[in-house]
């Protein structure tokens, strides 16, 4: 193993844990991430967000919510991360892309997912909802790209 300049150890590494369906395993799954990361990792704060982004979907619109549970993994190195939610599944279609107003308190994380993730989608077989994304540190420093769909702002540039 070589030595990462974030703190952690360089080799590739996976980690699982098995969730609850409830609030509380939404702060486990950033804690999880924070800590497999480490808080000097550049794609840190990013992936926090959109962890718990997923993982709130998968507590509120699946049937993994309300004693139900879902599995969050995350792969990564120094250079990338790729972080996945497998929930429980519902009859609902997966995403439904929903109009917000300024003033609502919820509907944008998949519009956050798409705005900040390099790559990401979406797999439903057997009944469950995989969801996963995937960020570059190389990606990082790339021209600011219009948003596709309806979002009005730009990506910002980091």
């Amino acid at each position: 193993m070589t030595s990462s300049p974030y703190g952690r150890t360089g080799s590739d590494s996976d980690r699982v844990l098995h969730l609850a369906g409830d609030p509380d395993a939404v702060a486990r799954a950033r804690r999880l991430v924070s800590s497999a990361l480490g808080s000097g990792h550049p794609l840190h704060d990013d992936c926090v967000l959109l962890t718990s982004e997923i993982a709130t979907n998968a507590v509120v619109h699946s049937d993994s919510g309300d004693g139900g549970t879902f599995t969050l993994s995350v792969s990564y190195s120094a250079e990338w991360v790729r972080i996945a939610v497998q929930d429980a599944g519902s009859l609902d279609p997966p995403f439904g892309w929903r109009p917000t107003s300024p003033l609502d308190t919820g509907g944008r994380g998949l519009l956050l997912l798409e705005a900040l993730a390099h790559r990401w989608g979406f797999i439903r077989e057997a009944g469950t909802n995989n969801v996963w994304f995937e960020m570059h540190v190389d990606l990082l420093e790339a021209a600011p790209v219009a948003p596709r769909g309806d979002q009005k702002s730009l990506r910002v540039a980091r």
